[in-house]
């Protein structure tokens, strides 16, 4: 009988990308995938430490996939349980502790070691839970099948760990120092996926416009060399770029916004707060003023251009100053997306024991204040879209019969009447509607 994996995925881009090349290995070792837990051999999770509580939601998960291990064990059917990523390095203590029925539990940079647990596995059932957290001293990509395009759109892992040491984040203690691939490496695995169905490729990195990596001749080069190199791909219609840090913003790397037409008019730049006080608590690299002179370059170098960007507040010693200066930025932004959170404590991060912490309620209110205000820009963008005719990639099928789903070069959903071959195409819509999250359209 078939094996069977389950893998569900936390967090960020890269775990979406680390997923998939898990799911390459296991694919690799015969199994096919389900969306059913109770149906697979082997349970993953794949855990991202950022967002609040991480951990406790890790272990209800682990609970109930271990009551499901329970019931196929009386059917006679046996269950690997396994837990993967930024939680396991931060948490290897207590997963061992309060889960020690979990048979293996590794590190992001370690789970290129899967195929080799789970032979271990099946030759001894008694074998002891594996846990490895070692940043090791190879290239895990270098152990990792040769992938294919899952879908029109592609993740591409080009750049990992980040050297910044933010305040509040656990990232570099989680995925380790910065670490680039080759550009020969990244340009391979390009083709293959292009070569696939993929027409659209984003460039992943915890900190991806730092990235470094060698040319044949072994010369350091920068993203603005890559992207370049990509965009002469034979079959690539779309090129974007994730996650980026203001001070590592090149004046190279913006002018690529002007000179490199696949490239996406849409940016992600986390900003995090306006004030410069609260900036430097948090050990950015760059002050308000520093960012918006980084917009004022990249609105110069392609009018077309619209941002989104990442916000915290609450931040230990935030002011209602301070937070003005953040919805400042935002009024001079204008974001057409953002992701806002309230400051939340990690162990182990200097921010977390701050003596002047804000209250909750004041994070709450403060919240709800800077969300109304971004999507308010981000519901203005989307109407100003109505009328308009986009290039439309579709990605999937919608809810009702003959819609398809898919995204405006703006990372916009949006969802249209039209043939279902239409799927994995770029087709040109008129925009006919919008609301704050998504758009309608019709097919010219």
């Amino acid at each position: 009988m078939e094996k069977k994996y389950y893998i569900k995925t936390f967090g960020c881009q890269m775990n979406v990308y680390d997923s998939s090349r898990i799911a390459d290995m296991l694919k690799k070792e015969g199994y096919a995938e389900t969306n059913k837990q109770n149906d697979a051999d082997i349970v993953i999770f794949n855990t991202c430490h950022i967002r609040e509580k991480a951990a406790e939601k890790l272990f209800s998960d682990l609970g109930r996939a271990q009551l499901i291990a329970e019931e196929r064990a009386n059917d006679g059917k046996r269950t690997i349980i396994g837990v993967v990523g930024c939680v396991v390095q931060a948490e290897d203590e207590q997963i061992i502790k309060r889960a020690p029925y979990v048979n293996f539990a590794v590190g992001p940079q370690m789970y290129y070691r899967i195929p080799e647990i789970l032979h271990n596995i099946e030759k001894d059932s008694k074998a002891e839970s594996v846990i490895d957290t070692e940043f090791p001293a190879v290239n895990k990509f270098d152990f990792l099948p040769e992938n294919k395009a899952q879908g029109v759109c592609s993740y591409l892992a080009v750049q990992e760990g980040c050297n910044n040491f933010c305040t509040y984040c656990v990232v570099p203690y989680t995925r380790g120092a910065e670490y680039s691939r080759s550009v020969e490496e990244v340009i391979k695995e390009a083709k293959r996926l292009i070569a696939t169905g993929t027409l659209e490729i984003n460039l992943l990195g915890q900190n991806v416009n730092s990235y470094h990596g060698e040319d044949e001749s072994g010369k350091e080069r920068d993203l603005a060399y890559l992207l370049h190199k990509m965009a002469e791909l034979d079959g690539l219609q779309r090129l974007r770029y994730t996650t980026s840090y203001p001070a590592d913003m090149t004046d190279d790397l913006i002018a690529c916004h002007k000179d490199i037409d696949i490239l996406m008019p849409y940016l992600h730049l986390p900003v995090q707060s306006g004030s410069d006080k609260i900036l430097k608590a948090m050990n950015r690299r760059h002050t308000a003023g520093d960012y918006l002179r980084i917009v004022e370059k990249l609105y110069a170098a392609n009018d077309k251009l619209k941002m989104s960007s990442d916000f915290i507040v609450g931040f230990p010693g935030e002011t209602d100053e301070d937070f003005q200066k953040t919805l400042d930025v935002v009024n001079q932004v204008k974001y057409i997306q953002a992701f806002s959170f309230k400051y939340s404590r990690r162990a182990g991060t200097p921010a977390a024991v701050m003596d002047n912490q804000v209250e909750e309620k004041v994070k709450k209110e403060r919240l709800e204040i800077l969300q109304t205000l971004l999507f308010d820009y981000q519901t203005k963008f989307n109407q100003a879209c109505v009328g308009k005719v986009m290039p439309v990639l579709f990605e999937q099928k919608g809810r009702h019969k003959g819609q398809l789903i898919g995204r405006t070069p703006y990372m916009q959903n949006l969802h249209a009447r039209t043939k279902d071959d239409n799927i994995n195409k770029m087709v040109d819509v008129v925009v006919t509607d919008a609301t704050t999250n998504s758009l309608s359209g019709k097919e010219i």
